[in-house]
């Protein structure tokens, strides 16, 4: 039933810092919930913290255990700026609805920044500053129109001819777009968190446990579980992230891989700021650097999923990853540390699908992220709960199933 993939391969640069460990229990017994949340990725424990603060009866469950899946792929730079420029993004589905799901993103990584303060998690958040490079996709005057769109939407937006971002960054461009209030911090550190707190809230979490069929009545979902013991639930939320069950309908993604280096901490040859560095470029490098100065450059996305030849590139990607980083950056040192590659879903729209799964009510998915991952699994830990709780996010239309 579940679409099985291999989310990474290679050493991820955070296995050098310890994330907490998160307890969990093996499945021997049939179980019943309020909300069955399968997956302990940062999705699924976002949903599961915001589950349990609504005082909400939750149950995880991961086929791997917290952490496994492609959460420790992630470069963690997140931002507001969804992949799909806002001028482009405006030309597909509407400059209404386009400001909105940029606004609406913006708000999530802000709220992200809250929520991770309110709760006292520490998983070395910086706010730290954008910039959006002139590239293949967007050139000089293509960026000035998009910051111009975005200042439209109400988000700040500054263009940095070659000179300004030269002298202030020392990056040698045709231009930039500077944004603020993006943030930085270590996704493992933060999914333990927030698993943790959920289970300070009698959250229950079972691991290894694959959930192998669904069934639904009108007021109920039963998931039966490999190894035997079923658990009965009001609502059931898919958080598998790239791995889909067949219930949900898989045209509204593709899957593309994605590889990424770090190198050794080198704090004092960072350039101005650590800002965050990416390209308007298909595929695009993007670049940050980590609390203690290492650098982490990732990209040559590819379109296809097949693991093996995912895996036998990571060699060749990251000697090229490492060359376009130094032609960035001619002072830093570049040699990788740690290499990696992971697999990722995307939507032609850049915007995820979250919400209720076509005809099936009580099963909620969150799906399609894009580059975005961390900030839309925040939105989407502020849409379902809501839904669970019969109330209507005023976003959630833009980002439903059946947009």
């Amino acid at each position: 039933m579940p679409r099985k993939l291999d989310l990474r391969t290679g050493r991820p640069v955070w296995s050098a810092y310890r994330a907490p460990a998160v307890p969990t229990s093996a499945l021997t017994r049939d179980a019943r919930t309020d909300v069955l949340v399968i997956g302990m990725g940062i999705s699924g424990a976002m949903m599961a913290e915001a589950l349990t603060a609504r005082g909400h009866d939750v149950i995880c469950i991961d086929r791997r255990g917290p952490l496994k899946g492609s959460t420790a792929a992630t470069t963690a730079l997140v931002q507001f700026e969804i992949d799909q420029p806002l001028s482009m993004l405006s030309k597909r589905i509407g400059k209404g609805k386009a400001q909105q799901a940029w606004r609406r993103s913006r708000l999530a990584v802000s709220n992200l920044a809250a929520r991770i303060a309110e709760l006292g998690i520490n998983c070395g958040l910086s706010r730290t500053q954008s910039l959006y490079l002139a590239g293949t996709v967007l050139g000089p005057s293509e960026l000035r129109e998009e910051a111009e769109a975005r200042r439209q939407a109400g988000i700040a937006a500054t263009y940095l001819t070659a000179g300004q971002l030269a002298e202030r960054y020392g990056v040698n461009r045709d231009g930039a777009i500077l944004s603020h209030g993006n943030i930085a911090l270590d996704p493992r550190k933060l999914t333990a968190g927030l698993l943790l707190k959920a289970l300070e809230r009698k959250a229950r979490l079972y691991a290894p446990v694959e959930a192998v069929g669904i069934a639904e009545t009108a007021d109920e979902v039963v998931v039966t579980t490999k190894d035997g013991p079923s658990i009965t639930a009001r609502h059931v939320v898919l958080a598998t992230g790239y791995e889909l069950l067949d219930i949900v309908p898989a045209a509204a993604q593709r899957i593309i891989s994605t590889w990424a280096i770090a190198t050794a901490p080198q704090p004092r040859k960072l350039w101005p700021e650590k800002a965050f560095l990416w390209e308007a470029s298909a595929p695009y490098l993007y670049v940050r650097a980590t609390a203690d100065g290492r650098v982490i450059c990732g990209g040559e996305d590819e379109d296809f999923s097949d693991e093996t030849r995912r895996d036998e590139l990571i060699a060749a990607k990251s000697a090229r990853i490492a060359e376009k980083l130094g032609r960035l950056f001619p002072s830093l040192d570049i040699s990788p540390e740690f290499a990696w590659t992971g697999s990722f879903g995307t939507t032609t729209t850049g915007l995820p699908y979250v919400g209720a799964v076509p005809r099936h009510p009580r099963i909620l998915a969150v799906m399609g992220y894009g580059g975005n991952g961390i900030t839309f699994s925040q939105l989407a830990s502020e849409i379902v709960p809501a839904a669970i709780d019969g109330h209507h996010d005023m976003d959630a239309d833009l980002f439903s199933f059946t947009r």
